[in-house]
């Protein structure tokens, strides 16, 4: 498959899962189905109608209003489905049309739903990582299979228990400095990090914690947050993971002066 018609397919489907993407990190939360009832407004309770459930091309038409009440609707749902959608097609042009790029697809959607949860709620729910997890270890073991080099899953996994443990000990070490949400999504992060390679694991930890620092200093300086506020870290976690993907190897190989 040529590259630009890869690009073209991923962000279709990166607008269809979007879709999804807003449903999850909305019900879950919540404690509600992902499956039924089907979507309605939220004021009125009028399901939506199937054909004003097209990503991003419905709202514009609605003009981000109901059909039947009136009443506005949030600009976060044809944002997240665009944001998908550029993860998607940045997934293609970073991992390019190799057999591990469905699990790469898939780490984009989970950990953008991640970052949704944790800004909503302050909380990264196993109904959402677990699952995640799971289907990203058997996407990337299957991915490696057919490329018939295991060695980067098995990296994969070593480097996710390396993350996984860095955080575990800052978490214990900072006393509710991190929650132990971030602790478990250290462990999906590192798995894709390091399937490229340690360098970019390396790279996305120190990005994360940077992205995390500087975030932090800005909401005290604007007062948004105050010395003892909880920020979410996972948004930062996934920034850096996100960063270290694109840059992460280079900056390994500037950094060891390579």
């Amino acid at each position: 498959m040529e590259t630009s018609l890869a690009v073209a397919v991923a962000a279709i489907f990166g607008l269809i899962f979007g879709s999804f993407v807003n449903v999850v990190a909305h019900r879950v939360p919540n404690d509600r189905s992902v499956i039924s009832p089907p979507s309605a407004c939220p004021n009125c309770e009028h399901p939506i109608r199937h054909r004003d459930n097209i990503p991003i091309a419905s709202w514009l038409l609605l003009r981000g209003r109901c059909r039947d009440c009136g009443e506005p609707i949030s600009a976060r749902y044809p944002i997240v489905e665009a944001a998908t959608a550029g993860l998607f097609v940045a997934a293609v042009l970073v991992i390019g049309i190799e057999p591990v790029l469905l699990a790469y697809l898939w780490f984009a959607g989970v950990s953008l739903t991640l970052v949704l949860t944790d800004l909503d709620v302050h909380r990264i729910p196993n109904r959402i990582l677990y699952p995640g997890t799971v289907v990203g270890l058997l996407l990337l073991f299957a991915g490696a299979l057919i490329d018939g080099d295991l060695t980067g899953f098995g990296r994969a996994v070593a480097g996710g228990a390396v993350y996984f443990g860095l955080f575990f000990v800052l978490a214990l070490v900072a006393r509710g400095g991190f929650g132990f949400g971030d602790v478990k999504l250290a462990f999906f992060l590192g798995l894709f990090l390091t399937f490229e390679s340690w360098g970019v694991l390396g790279a996305g930890i120190a990005l994360g914690i940077a992205a995390g620092g500087v975030i932090a200093i800005v909401l005290l300086v604007t007062r948004r947050a105050g010395r003892k506020a909880k920020i979410p870290f996972g948004p930062a976690m996934v920034s850096g993971a996100y960063a270290a993907l694109v840059i992460g190897q280079e900056l390994s190989d500037w950094y060891l002066g390579v």
